[in-house]
């Protein structure tokens, strides 16, 4: 007796295509026969840091320089009708500095191609420095309690001090005060804080900002330093928080004052300046339009430079030249520059690093 096989509906076979693409971990484009993009996975938005709507605004060849080995690369699977690979590609795409990646395109039957991506610079660690971010959150929320509580007796013990300070001596007490006070609420903002967090923004203007730092890092990591500043008085005021401003700066003011003493020599120094940029962009950052970013504050000092094996990954979490470090400031540095709308980056090299911060303006006519 023959037996008739009745095969149950297996599933669809285009949606699972579709889930192997987006849940690839290497970075995945389709561009099609007009050299628009139309599909990219996760890894992808995850590298260049923008989604789809953003990443495909113009023709993607067109973003290529010309003579891309990107465009030979898509080029050759069509005229051979197969998949081709290419190893050491060096990539320049939506703002990003340039890096290296294999890759591989495969013809898709429609005049499409599959691009994919193995990243091998630092920037294929990006889903890590965000996995490391976020277990920084988690161990800031288990500190906080115990944070707070000698903070106020650091608060009271100066305010006592200035009951009976000399009158030259009441603006230092006065300063502990109030740098308590800002510390205390950032513990608070720390325990309800998420990746996704944004400041609560107000217009605030940024010399304001760079005196307070100036004034804490002159009674404090900068004494014996050489503190020069150079401010254009007529910029604009940022939107943003002010406390998040001050932790900014003062971080990079203070890993500028360290590099500085360790010159040994006693003429170490440190500047801060400020700069209105006109053109300046910065790229869409968690799905915003991308907007300008116009004002520039620069923090520079004559130490011994960043060591080159760390310039790659320098704002990642855990990542320091420093014997005694843990490598947070700078992680959380550039998390609050990017919270902001900004952009932060550097230059080094022997007996000179600048620390570039470009920050967003308050427009005339933009609803904060």
């Amino acid at each position: 007796m023959t037996r008739t096989r009745i095969q149950s509906p297996g599933p669809d076979v285009a949606m699972l295509k579709a889930a192997a693409f987006d849940l690839s971990p290497d970075p995945a484009l389709v561009v099609d026969a007009e050299g628009a993009l139309v599909a990219v996975n996760e890894a992808a938005e995850a590298l260049f840091g923008q989604g789809l709507s953003l990443l495909a605004r113009g023709r993607f060849s067109a973003a290529l320089p010309p003579g891309s080995a990107m465009v030979s690369l898509l080029d050759r699977a069509l005229v051979e009708n197969a998949r081709v690979r290419e190893r050491g590609l060096q990539i320049a795409l939506f703002g990003l500095p340039p890096f290296e990646a294999d890759g591989a395109a495969a013809p898709l039957g429609d005049g499409s191609v599959l691009l994919t991506l193995t990243v091998k610079s630092a920037l294929k660690e990006r889903g890590g420095e965000a996995a490391g971010l976020r277990s920084i959150v988690g161990l800031g929320r288990m500190l906080a309690h115990e944070i707070k509580n000698p903070l106020a007796g650091i608060r009271g013990a100066a305010q006592l001090l200035g009951m009976s300070a000399k009158a030259d001596d009441m603006p230092l007490a006065q300063l502990i005060v109030d740098e308590t006070d800002r510390v205390r609420r950032l513990v608070d903002r720390m325990e309800a804080f998420s990746d996704d967090a944004l400041p609560a923004r107000t217009p605030v203007n940024i010399h304001q900002v760079l005196d307070r730092v100036r004034a804490l890092a002159a009674n404090g990591v900068a004494d014996g330093l050489a503190l020069r500043e150079r401010y254009d008085p007529s910029l604009p005021d940022t939107p943003g928080d002010e406390d998040q401003l001050i932790q900014i700066f003062l971080n990079l003011v203070k890993n500028a004052a360290e590099a500085a003493h360790s010159r040994g020599d006693g003429r170490g120094e440190v500047s801060i300046q400020t700069a209105y940029r006109h053109g300046v962009r910065v790229r869409a950052v968690q799905g915003q339009v991308a907007r300008g970013a116009p004002l520039e504050i620069k923090i520079t000092d004559n130490g011994p430079g960043v060591p080159a094996h760390l310039r790659e990954s320098l704002f990642q979490p855990f990542v320091t030249s420093k014997a005694n470090g843990v490598g947070l400031g700078l992680a959380l540095v550039s998390k609050l520059v990017a919270g902001h709308g900004g952009l932060i980056d550097f230059e080094s090299e022997p007996g000179r690093t600048t620390f570039r911060v470009l920050l967003p303006i308050v427009e005339e006519d933009a609803n904060e």
